[in-house]
């Protein structure tokens, strides 16, 4: 009796999942033997922004949404029992990107293919905004008032309002107000920039957190430490390829220096001498 009844209750449970369910997680499942599972926050995305980047990501990466029980599921029935510690990541505004691609070049991909966005009240400014000084398309009337109160300085030039001066209005890590949005918007500034955000992925048997990878401020780090490094090698005199033609000129003026000090010396000494003898 009792295996009769499990029976049932089996069959009642397969009765209330729709074919269509079964097929999403039976597509999950055989996406999961790719080599990197990326979740993405998708959060706030515009649909034809999602349509945009899953076009971007065609033969590179296979893009799905879906509810987060679902995947969840998929998930705990893998046959790698390792993926099921993705469930902590997973949520309700998640999209699975499946590749056989590194996760860090899926990552920097991502990073690369963002739009630029207005700014809307609420967000937090990952860099300073700033305003720069500048002619504007708005005509002289009550949006003077509304820049002014933004403390930005303002003129009239050629029929149209001008910015005087340079200003940051929102500094890094503050949150954009109602006011600063709209007149950022006013200005047609898009300070922002949206795409998918890569929360963690899963890659050779590994799971990575943090996998934001930004190629231009990275590019910007390292160029800014090449710099710091070329100047020491050349205060030790350590000598490269590249430090080289900075040590050839160090020494170069180091030695016109002493020149100019044996000249400015032997002159005060024959200048001496030549008092000396008249005296």
């Amino acid at each position: 009796m009792k295996n009769k009844k499990d029976s049932i209750e089996k069959e009642e449970i397969n009765t209330h999942v729709s074919e269509r369910k079964k097929k999403i997680v039976g597509d999950l499942g055989n996406l999961m033997k790719k080599k990197t599972i990326l979740i993405a926050k998708i959060k706030n995305l515009p649909c034809s922004q999602l349509q945009e980047i899953r076009k971007k990501l065609r033969g590179k990466a296979e893009m799905k949404i879906a509810k987060k029980n679902l995947i969840d599921f998929a998930l705990e029935h893998a046959k790698n029992p390792a993926l099921k510690d993705l469930e902590n990541y997973i949520k309700e505004d998640s999209a699975l990107l499946f590749s056989d691609e590194d996760a860090f070049e899926l990552s920097a991909f991502l990073s690369e293919n963002k739009s630029p966005s207005k700014a809307k009240a609420g967000q937090e400014a990952i860099e300073d905004i700033k305003v720069e000084a500048g002619p504007t398309e708005l005509a002289p009337g009550p949006d003077i008032s509304v820049l002014s109160s933004a403390g930005l300085k303002v003129k009239i030039e050629g029929g149209k309002i001008a910015i005087q001066e340079s200003k940051i209005l929102v500094k890094r890590g503050e949150i954009v107000s109602q006011q600063i949005a709209a007149i950022l918007s006013k200005l047609n500034m898009t300070p922002f920039k949206i795409g998918l955000e890569p929360e963690a992925a899963f890659s050779e048997g590994k799971i990575y957190v943090g996998i934001k990878v930004d190629k231009e401020e990275n590019i910007t780090k390292l160029k800014q430490a090449f710099g710091k490094t070329i100047a020491f090698a050349v205060s030790i005199d350590y000598l490269t390829g590249e430090t080289i033609p900075f040590v050839l000129g160090k020494a170069e003026m180091q030695g016109k220096s002493l020149y100019s000090l044996i000249n400015s010396a032997n002159s005060e000494q024959a200048e001496q001498t030549a008092t000396e003898i008249a005296q």
